[in-house]
């Protein structure tokens, strides 16, 4: 092991005790009356669907679910609980020299989190996305049943249709996942990309040696891709942007760049983004005394979260007389050849700046019904999160205006935000006849909501 991943192991939780939890949830989980509503009770949420699900809804107990139980270096693999954050997965790989194959940006995602939903990062344009990372998953299903799902067998729908699913299928209660080696240091490189020349040198970046790949466009003319490659060499000096200093500016203001392995996967948390400076927390003055530990996205997300249920700025705009805002907080993939269109519609028709890119291509052939993407075909996750003035008697209109714009460029859009579609344009898009397939067999009585009820709020 390098010096620089001299790192504690974490505990690891025995696998006997993984499978006492599960007995007792399954338990529990067939205790509740078949007409009860039920989800399994999470500390963290990265959705932006705020007040989602029924107040009365019985929550089961998952807190034993949320560490790794074996981590193999041999195979380079991990039985991980589904409810185990990055954060921790993270700590216990890098104690081995390993991560995931893709490690989503916000500390608090949990690995079934990423997989029944969607997760990115910049190391999706080799890798993909993180359930194409897993080679089998126990999974508990609506009625009470757990079982095995691989990629082969008597499940192999099931395991192929969870990705998108968003825990309308059943929930990932244990996954094994493929882990590769890391160096201790990333060294990396901010390009910056003349105007017109973007989809051209994100191919050219996604062709080359580089382990990371990611960008920020700032505004139309100024914009860069940052290009990460593992080393043993810290170079003159490791950066740390945990402090006072913060990430995304850095790349505007410096070519080269020594981050730790375990500072450049968490790079983006601690300012959730750019998003912290919406909060003040870029502020010189209350950064000093803002302390660290909380500066991180989910302290972030629950002051937001408690705006959206008090309604403050909302109430603060209207005292002001000022118009009403309607959040934007989407990611999207489109095909990198229709990525300068969709930037141009979307500055000129939503004008949210910075956003984030993300080149993505699935790993291999395998494709996944429910986010029905091309093998072989490069994408660019495109992510923006903030406010702009509602459009007068419209309050969806920008979002209604992304999701356009994603339908005609060819695209997808992450399911974890707000979703504007009508039913029928809904299942269009991800695939309604796999879905009700999938939901005949695995949940033939409706005891978990359908996708486009949850998704949309009305489950």
């Amino acid at each position: 092991m390098s010096a620089g991943l001299q790192l504690s192991t974490p505990p690891t939780v025995p696998r006997a005790e993984h499978d006492a939890a599960i007995a007792e949830l399954v338990r529990q989980y067939r205790a509740v009356p078949a007409g009860e509503r039920v989800r399994l009770g999470k500390r963290t949420s990265n959705l932006f669907r705020f007040g989602a699900g029924a107040a009365d809804d019985r929550r089961l107990d998952t807190s034993a679910f949320t560490g790794v139980i074996e981590v193999d270096t041999a195979a380079r693999t991990a039985q991980v609980q589904g409810m185990t954050t990055y954060e921790h997965l993270v700590d216990v790989t890098l104690a081995h020299g390993l991560m995931p194959l893709v490690v989503p940006q916000l500390k608090t995602i949990t690995l079934g989190g990423a997989v029944t939903g969607l997760g990115i990062e910049s190391t999706s344009f080799r890798h993909g996305l993180p359930h194409e990372s897993v080679r089998e998953m126990d999974v508990l299903l609506p009625g009470g049943e757990l079982v095995t799902a691989r990629p082969e067998g008597e499940h192999a729908d099931l395991f192929h249709g969870f990705a998108n699913s968003y825990a309308t299928l059943g929930y990932a209660l244990r996954l094994e996942i493929d882990l590769q080696p890391v160096a201790p240091y990333v060294r990396l490189e901010h390009r910056r990309v003349a105007t017109g020349k973007l989809a051209e040198e994100i191919r050219e970046a996604c062709a080359g040696p580089a382990d990371f790949v990611d960008g920020v466009v700032f505004t139309r003319d100024e914009q860069y891709l940052s290009l990460g490659f593992f080393t043993d060499d810290p170079g003159p000096g490791v950066s740390d942007y945990t402090g006072q200093q913060v990430f995304y500016k850095s790349v505007r203001e410096r070519t080269e760049d020594h981050l730790t392995v375990h500072d450049y996967l968490w790079r983006w948390d601690t300012d959730w983004f750019w998003c912290s400076a919406a909060l003040g927390a870029q502020h010189p003055l209350v950064r000093r005394v803002w302390p660290g530990r909380y500066r991180r996205s989910d302290v972030y997300r629950r002051i937001v979260a408690l705006d959206r249920r008090t309604r403050f700025s909302s109430r603060i705009r209207r005292l002001l007389r000022q118009p009403q805002e309607e959040p934007v907080i989407q990611d999207v993939e489109i095909p990198v050849d229709r990525l300068p269109e969709f930037l141009d519609a979307f500055q000129r028709d939503v004008g949210i700046e910075p956003v984030w890119l993300c080149p993505l291509r699935l790993r291999g052939e395998t494709t996944w019904p429910l986010y029905p993407m091309e093998a072989g075909e490069l994408y660019v996750n495109v992510g923006f999160w903030s406010t702009v003035p509602e459009v007068p008697g419209d309050p969806e209109g920008h979002n209604r205006r992304v999701e356009q714009l994603v339908a005609e460029l060819g695209g997808h859009k992450s399911l974890y935000s707000t979703v504007h579609y009508d039913e029928p344009e809904f299942w269009e898009h991800y695939n309604g006849q796999a879905y009700r397939s999938l939901k005949g067999r695995y949940d033939p009585d409706g005891r978990l909501p359908d996708l486009y009820s949850k998704v949309t709020g009305r489950a």
